[in-house]
């Protein structure tokens, strides 16, 4: 690899907005946050039931994944069975409104992106 690609791979590596793309290009961490957002504290069974295509174990990842951006909490309660509970962080909590500013985007412009999607298919 030469001197100026190295150097773009690295800054791109380094690129926060790249980094946080990355996280919630995937089908189910901000379907998660909604989640939680509605609903406060979820134990993962009502999260696996209240998104009810996701396997269990993408669901795992997908929540160890955004505790370790420390965009929600994870509190286990010494009790047999073992509880487990997730809510969102104050961070996750300010990643909402630019969420729901992206939902309203969608929602307002999903039918001219269908209808460009529809014409580039033709």
């Amino acid at each position: 690899m030469k001197k100026k690609d190295e150097a773009m791979v690295h800054d791109l590596e380094k690129c926060p907005i790249r980094s946080v793309l990355d996280r919630f290009g995937d089908k189910w961490s901000i379907l998660v946050m909604v989640n939680l957002s509605a609903h406060g504290k979820m134990r993962f069974n009502e999260i696996n039931k209240s998104m009810t295509d996701v396997s269990q174990k993408m669901l795992t990842v997908t929540l160890r994944s955004l505790e370790a951006d420390g965009l929600i909490s994870r509190k286990i309660f010494p009790e047999i069975p073992p509880r487990v509970e997730y809510e969102l962080t104050d961070m996750g909590k300010s990643l909402l409104p630019h969420i729901n500013s992206l939902k309203s985007w969608a929602e307002d412009n999903m039918s001219a992106i269908r209808k460009s999607r529809k014409k580039f298919a033709a």
